[in-house]
């Protein structure tokens, strides 16, 4: 059994069903999103259909993302955030019209049900953005940061990857999980196109809210597939990249 680990879809459903495609998924694959499954792109209460679907068919892990969350409160109580609003959210809204409250609820049900990090077997953590707690996420005080750090992803690429792991320089963040996946901060910020490494934490938002690809990494062997990037699968559109 393969483990996926999928970056940030922002309301791109054809990049979703592209890159499960072209990954070859099957029902015996487990797959990690990464969060940030709305906002961007005309697809969002689709895309929460196909999740809802997946989560049917396949062992799925589904993070929250800060899209997710305001997402979450307006399908809650009709909650418009003025940010949220101005990147992606106006776009999700009206891709809900003609959507019955059942299926509202049902949506609103599963981003409920959505765990803010995860842990496997093996010691590795997926989370949308970071933490900040040097004791790990259990102990992690502020919730947020789950969803708006970026502090861990700007430490692990200032390492120098010949310390090593007992060094008393190794940050103790990052001692507690084998690997570290996370999204929210685009790997085109740093001119990358594919998920990026550095050190034990491995990003995997290749920019599917703006002009990137949506990006899916077997955990274990690496091996990486990609859809076409967003603008070419919606032309007529332009996501987030405003």
């Amino acid at each position: 059994m393969r483990t996926l680990a999928i970056g940030d879809i922002h309301g791109g459903l054809r990049a979703l069903t592209q890159v499960l495609e072209r990954a070859n998924v099957t029902d015996s694959d487990k797959l990690i999103f990464m969060g940030d499954y709305v906002d961007g792109w005309s697809e969002s209460a689709q895309v929460m259909d196909r999740l809802i679907e997946l989560s049917e068919s396949n062992s799925c892990v589904f993070i929250k993302g800060n899209h997710d969350i305001w997402c979450e409160q307006w399908l809650a109580d009709g909650t418009v955030n003025d940010i949220w609003y101005l990147h992606g959210g106006k776009e999700t809204i009206e891709s809900y019209e003609g959507y019955s409250d059942e299926t509202k609820q049902r949506h609103l049900d599963f981003f409920e049900t959505m765990p803010v990090y995860h842990i496997d077997e093996e010691q590795r953590l997926f989370v949308h953005s970071g933490f900040t707690s040097m004791h790990g996420v259990e102990r992690e005080t502020h919730r947020e940061t789950f969803y708006f750090d970026r502090t861990l992803w700007e430490m692990a690429l200032t390492m120098d990857k010949r310390i090593a792991r007992k060094s008393e320089l190794y940050p103790n963040r990052l001692k507690h999980y084998k690997e570290i996946y996370i999204g929210h901060t685009p790997t085109l910020n740093y001119h990358k196109y594919q998920p990026m490494n550095a050190i034990n934490v491995w990003n995997v938002d290749t920019g599917a809210a703006f002009t990137g690809s949506l990006s899916a990494l077997d955990i274990n062997s690496k091996e990486v597939f990609q859809s076409d990037t967003l603008p070419i699968l919606y032309p007529n559109e332009m996501g987030r990249n405003k």
